[in-house]
């Protein structure tokens, strides 16, 4: 047996003799008093996993998209996607086993979640692979060298967090992302005027997710780092205009 760190940075078992590699870097993780406060409903608690990891209720939550999002999200990591992949927070649903099967045969894929109950909840998802480690590690504060992978995966993570950390995690994504490499964020976008759902659904998100409202309001690269330059930039919307996928390449 080895050490997993808890929620409240407290070393606890975990078994870690399954294929998957956990990572057993030494940190002290805590898990952020916003994600324990706003989201516990939705990650934290035991029984958000029961509940919410079922692929139709995400397909229903997105409007029917989720497929087209994981898709688009997929299109930018490519076919035997060479070199290191990371991915910043895990996410329910099959994008994380799709992604996997992306990867070359010399590959690697990195998952990072501050919720040992996220990751365990992934690995029961994933087959045995030694390309593919999961790590608890705040997307604030990775913790990985610079220039330390090909490309960075961030699906609908964004909105979820204040805006102070969401800077910081894009700070931490551009950071590690190779010069020619790709940072690829998906989330939440202001929608077109005629977009029957735009009013009910911000209201809805104003509820539960009140950091959301943000992207609705603000471009991504608003909360980019001002000292990384990029050599391109490309937005896609869907569903008009409810969700974007943005490509930064360094």
């Amino acid at each position: 047996m080895n050490n997993l760190i808890s929620e409240q940075g407290v070393a606890q078992p975990f078994d870690f003799s399954a294929p998957i590699e956990f990572d057993k870097t030494p940190m002290r993780i805590t898990v952020p008093a916003y994600l324990q406060k706003i989201y516990w409903w939705a990650y934290v608690h035991p029984n958000a996993v029961r509940v919410f990891e079922r692929e139709w209720l995400v397909n229903l939550i997105l409007f029917g998209n989720y497929s087209a999002l994981r898709d688009a999200a997929l299109d930018d990591i490519g076919v035997d996607a060479k070199g290191a992949t990371l991915q910043v927070a895990c996410a329910y649903g099959d994008l994380t086993p799709r992604l996997r099967e992306r990867i070359a045969d010399d590959g690697k894929l990195h998952v990072i979640d501050v919720l040992p109950i996220q990751l365990q909840n992934l690995k029961r998802k994933l087959p045995a692979d030694m390309r593919v480690s999961l790590i608890q590690r705040d997307s604030a504060a990775l913790g990985f060298a610079d220039a330390s992978y090909e490309r960075v995966l961030v699906f609908f993570l964004l909105h979820e967090q204040p805006e102070d950390v969401r800077r910081r995690t894009l700070a931490e994504a551009c950071r590690v992302v190779k010069p020619g490499g790709k940072v690829i964020v998906v989330d939440y976008h202001r929608p077109d005027n005629w977009n029957p759902v735009r009013h009910p659904l911000r209201a809805l998100l104003k509820r539960l997710e009140p950091y959301a409202d943000d992207l609705w309001n603000n471009e991504i690269q608003t909360y980019l780092p001002q000292d990384i330059t990029f050599s391109d930039m490309k937005k896609e919307t869907f569903f008009g205009g409810l969700y974007q996928k943005v490509v930064l390449t360094r």
